[in-house]
């Protein structure tokens, strides 16, 4: 209240009551809940179990961390140019992490056996690429239906025929035998993205549909890729696929890659997309019946705008999933980021008891930074359409 009722002296011989017309002066808040120290009572010490909680992950983190930090940066190797650099000596009692070798095999890491020529194509690719994703996925990008149009047909269409070569046009043919490091992880993982929503939708509607031969077909599709592995869908499309088809069909083995994962992905994210639609009540589609509205404009208008925007979470759970699982590739013959990284810690001229730990600290830290920044994007996502916590 912004004035108060005191008791008074006498007034005119009597007892009576004054109001003061002045404020109230303002209290600070108590010391223990403002600045750091109250956001750490707060956060890490507001309860028993909260400050054991915070006391082992600190301590878990002194346990990991400085050894962690000594290996690769404080004692690392960061020139030379064989193995020699990166061995324990008298003038170098420790050794950490061989930047040296991932420096000389950075090339080859990122482009595998890519002509040399011919590798700014593939750095036009991934340009082109990270461009593209920034227009379709930046909310408040102008012109977002040209953004569709340019990710799902343009760049495709353009990265195969600049990846892949094209005489007409003055490009020569690269077979994908000799693709191979990040450019495979990052086609692999794209298709993969790319295809497994829209074919996950159609999936998860036709589980749904009041045709029962569209619901079978759907149905069994979708629990006979989720109840088999991953490795097994490979090693169906790299070594069965084969003996099904002439050999004149037969499409070289990242194709036939490329479609297992695709419809391994699809599968799972049919059920993320149909735990999506049962979400949405009952009452939207009988509104939409209400209004005249047909079954797809039901669909595009009224359910999947509902169910995509409560299973965002999900669906950035199994984009992550789809991209970690693109190391499984090289278990088939292909030559992906781990693939290379395989091959080049085997190589005599940088073989160290340190290399190979510095070439998988090398994997982990490029799909730790990618899943990162898909991570924070869902999260950004969910904030602007009010899904979930935000944190």
């Amino acid at each position: 209240m912004s004035h108060s009722t005191v008791s008074g002296g006498a007034r005119g011989g009597g007892i009576g009551a004054f109001v003061r017309d002045e404020r109230a002066p303002a209290l600070p808040a108590p010391a223990a809940t403002i600045g750091g120290f109250g956001w750490l009572r707060a956060n890490l010490f507001s309860t028993p179990f909260n400050a054991l909680l915070t006391l082992a992950t600190v301590a878990l983190a002194l346990l990991i961390i400085p050894p962690l930090v000594r290996f690769l940066i404080i004692d690392a190797v960061w020139e030379g140019a064989d193995r020699d650099a990166c061995l324990v000596s008298e003038a170098r009692p420790v050794v950490g992490a061989c930047w040296a070798f991932a420096r000389d095999r950075l090339a080859y890491f990122v482009y595998g056996s890519f002509p040399i020529p011919e590798r700014w194509r593939v750095d036009v690719f991934f340009v082109f690429l990270a461009l593209s994703i920034i227009w379709i996925l930046r909310i408040d990008a102008p012109r977002r239906d040209l953004a569709a149009w340019n990710f799902f047909v343009v760049l495709p269409s353009v990265s195969i025929v600049l990846l892949s070569g094209a005489k007409l046009i003055g490009l020569a043919p690269v077979d994908t035998t000799l693709w191979g490091g990040v450019l495979v992880t990052i086609v692999v993982a794209s298709v993969g993205i790319v295809v497994s929503l829209p074919l996950g939708v159609l999936l998860a509607l036709g589980r749904r549909s009041t045709m029962p031969a569209v619901r079978l077909v759907c149905t069994l599709f979708i629990e006979i890729v989720r109840g088999v592995p991953l490795i097994t869908v490979l090693f169906m499309a790299s070594v069965m696929l084969p003996l099904f088809v002439p050999p004149v069909w037969t499409p070289d083995k990242l194709i036939r890659a490329l479609v297992g994962i695709a419809l391994f992905a699809s599968a799972y994210m049919a059920e993320v997309v149909r735990a999506g639609l049962q979400a949405v009540a009952r009452g939207q589609y009988e509104a939409a019946a209400a209004v005249g509205l047909g079954y797809w404009q039901l669909m595009r208008f009224i359910v999947l705008p509902q169910a995509l925007r409560v299973t965002i979470p999900n669906i950035v759970n199994s984009y992550i999933a789809l991209f970690k699982d693109t190391t499984l590739v090289f278990i088939v013959g292909i030559f992906d980021l781990l693939k290379t990284i395989e091959v080049a810690r085997a190589d005599p001229q940088w073989a160290t008891p340190v290399t190979s730990t510095t070439g998988y600290a090398i994997a982990a830290i490029f799909y730790l930074t990618f899943c990162y920044m898909m991570t924070r994007y869902a999260m950004r996502v969910e904030r602007r359409l009010g899904v979930g916590l935000g944190r």
